[in-house]
């Protein structure tokens, strides 16, 4: 899709087309015939660009909820945006001031929305210019108020940040080679983004969830975010928007994409319990406890096993052990029926034994392909009900296999979500 084009596809023609074609067909089987009838009444260029966006929609409801049935998306606009629930909680620590926040890489303006929501005035660049006319058309498509927004061309590392309340960067982290995880290889890089961020009182930089501790700067709160126990990435939060603690786990939940427009999502957070020691590394307990991705990035899995009241069966592998259920939004307890040496011949018996149809295999500390594993224990790979397709299972008993090790040997829990 051309700029031309999709300047078309915001005509008073384009949007004909474009609701058209929303109420068209337009699955795989179907989406050529679809094409060749909406071509008979409008211009090639229209109908292609009307398709796209229906069929980027259709894929950004998981990240935009209702709203995405109004915005518009480039193919790699929507796969590299922010979802909409994890923008509206970055929006809520953001000055709502009249000197406003400069965004860096707005892309489809997943992150300029959010604030725009909550009050706060933004100028925002990037350096396409068919990605900044999506932002545009995406504030006026979601009746935002347009006096809170400009939205310019430029490139980010020729911006002057001076006068400016806080800073918003979202470097990219994807080439045509595919994700970029070095942060020196950011577009702009990470050090040059800091360095316009030193100019402001405040900023917060989008960066990989990967990133590793040592390149967090001094004096910046690093905030790993999970949607649904998914990392999906991690802001450094500088200067006056510091919240004064160096890592931060927070969790929003999975269908939380609706709650963008309250502007208030749920959200969990962890952060160091100061002077916490190391947590005990004791013997398997009655429950196993998987800590959520965020929490592990940021380091939080002694905090963990403070709150349950647990220990780890290895000091080196993130799975906290306790006696006791203490449910807690930030780790899945799981109930151990029973702790195993690693013995493929043993877990097929098990298996059998207790008549399990469904299966699911999580590892942590295991070197075991799992796709090959379950077809050797006679579940064919990811299917749900094995027992059911002919494909292998024993009966309709629900099991979830944990492989992990404890020092050098290799251990296989067996194991039911804890209720």
């Amino acid at each position: 899709m051309d700029i031309e084009a999709f300047l078309g596809l915001l005509s008073p023609e384009g949007q004909a087309v474009l609701a058209e074609a929303g109420g068209a067909d337009t699955g795989e089987d179907a989406l050529l015939t679809t094409a060749s009838k909406l071509r008979e009444r409008h211009p090639a260029e229209l109908v292609n660009a009307a398709l796209t966006q229906v069929r980027l929609r259709e894929r950004a409801r998981a990240k935009f909820g209702p709203d995405a049935a109004r915005m518009y998306f480039t193919p790699a606009g929507l796969e590299q945006s922010t979802r909409a629930n994890v923008a509206a909680h970055r929006a809520r620590r953001f000055p709502a001031g009249a000197s406003g926040v400069l965004e860096l890489g707005c892309g489809i303006g997943a992150d300029l929305i959010a604030r725009t929501r909550a009050g706060v005035r933004s100028d925002a660049v990037d350096l396409d210019p068919l990605t900044a006319e999506v932002a545009r058309a995406n504030v006026d498509a979601l009746g935002l108020d347009r006096a809170l927004v400009t939205v310019r061309v430029n490139d980010a590392t020729e911006e002057d940040p001076s006068g400016y309340a806080a800073l918003f960067a979202d470097p990219g982290r994807r080439t045509a080679r595919g994700r970029v995880f070095d942060p020196r290889s950011y577009q702009p890089p990470l050090d040059t983004v800091l360095d316009l961020a030193g100019r402001v009182p405040a900023a917060c930089v989008k960066v990989a969830p990967g990133i590793p501790h040592e390149a967090v700067p001094d004096g910046a709160e690093a905030e790993w975010v999970s949607v649904g126990g998914d990392v999906k990435e991690c802001a450094l939060w500088l200067g006056g928007m510091a919240g004064g603690v160096r890592r931060r786990a927070t969790l929003l939940p999975a269908d939380a994409a609706t709650d963008a427009t309250t502007g208030s999502p749920t959200a969990w957070t962890l952060t160091p319990v100061p002077g916490l020691d190391a947590p005990e590394v004791r013997a398997w307990g009655r429950y196993l406890y998987e800590p959520d991705g965020a929490v592990i990035r940021a380091g939080l899995v002694a905090e963990v096993a403070e709150l349950v009241g647990g220990g780890l069966a290895d000091p080196h592998i993130a799975y906290v052990t306790s006696d006791t259920l203490l449910p807690t939004p930030f780790a899945s307890a799981y109930e151990i029926d029973a702790v195993l040496p690693f013995s493929l011949k043993r877990l097929r018996a098990e298996l059998r034994r207790r008549e399990v149809g469904v299966l699911t295999v999580k590892k942590r500390g295991s070197a075991v392909d799992v796709d090959r594993l379950r077809r050797d224990l006679g579940f064919g790979r990811g299917a749900k009900r094995p027992g059911r397709s002919g494909r292998g299972g024993h009966g309709d008993a629900e099991l979830t296999l944990v492989l992990t090790r404890v020092g050098d040997d290799p251990v296989a829990l067996l194991t039911r979500p804890a209720r």
